[in-house]
């Protein structure tokens, strides 16, 4: 595809309008859906450091998990833009946490301790049936990814009106390791995103797990 780019900038103007019209009662019952596939499906954040974003522009809103993760013991942080070009860093989060107004007006841990994360929950405007995500076009974390060793595992939440048969990925496109939606979860194979029960998906994680939080299939 020749104007990839023009074509994903089109994509993602009318994900975020399609995002921002979702009635409120449905945007509270899909998210509450996701938060209960996260907790229930991937057993390993609650030990591990989770790394998540502070809801923006109608996308699914994390701070539910995050407060049952952290009373079960997970550490977690939120990402800070050091510059464009940069991958993110992620600082300590807790409830009560300082907070400052950081990159795009989205609020940032204000100077806590930085912290290498274990996971990623990461909102995505779009995704495909290959577990490819569209972002908001800076790849932050595209970039993150591909620079992080080892790398975080990679779960990708999004409501099911975002998904896309196709985005055309390119060579610096990631995609995620699971997508989770309020239809379910699915495992990102190398056939494609793949559904899986919250016990296989605990079952992949427990299995596949060797120290490191990421899954490879």
């Amino acid at each position: 595809m020749n104007n990839w780019k023009d074509w994903r900038r089109h994509q993602r103007a009318e994900l975020m309008v399609a995002r921002e019209c979702i009635e409120e009662a449905d945007h509270r019952r899909w998210s509450a859906a996701i938060t209960a596939l996260l907790e229930q499906g991937f057993l390993t954040l609650r030990t591990g450091t989770v790394g998540f974003c502070w809801p923006h522009r109608g996308e699914y809103d994390p701070r539910p998990l995050m407060d049952f993760l952290q009373a079960h013991g997970a550490t977690l942080a939120l990402p800070e833009v050091v510059n464009k070009h940069e991958p993110l860093r992620f600082r300590k989060w807790w409830g009560g946490a300082p907070m400052k107004i950081g990159a795009y007006d989205i609020p940032v841990p204000d100077n806590t301790d930085l912290v290498t994360v274990d996971a990623l929950i990461i909102p995505m405007i779009g995704f495909d049936k290959l577990g490819f995500r569209l972002g908001y076009g800076s790849g932050y974390f595209d970039r993150t990814l591909a620079a992080m060793n080892p790398r975080p595992l990679a779960i990708g939440v999004a409501f099911e009106i975002l998904r896309l048969e196709n985005l055309h990925p390119h060579t610096h496109d990631i995609p995620m390791d699971f997508v989770v939606t309020e239809a379910g979860i699915y495992h990102a194979t190398h056939t494609g995103l793949k559904p899986v029960s919250v016990g296989q998906c605990a079952d992949i994680l427990t299995r596949e797990n060797s120290g490191d939080l990421r899954i490879v299939e």
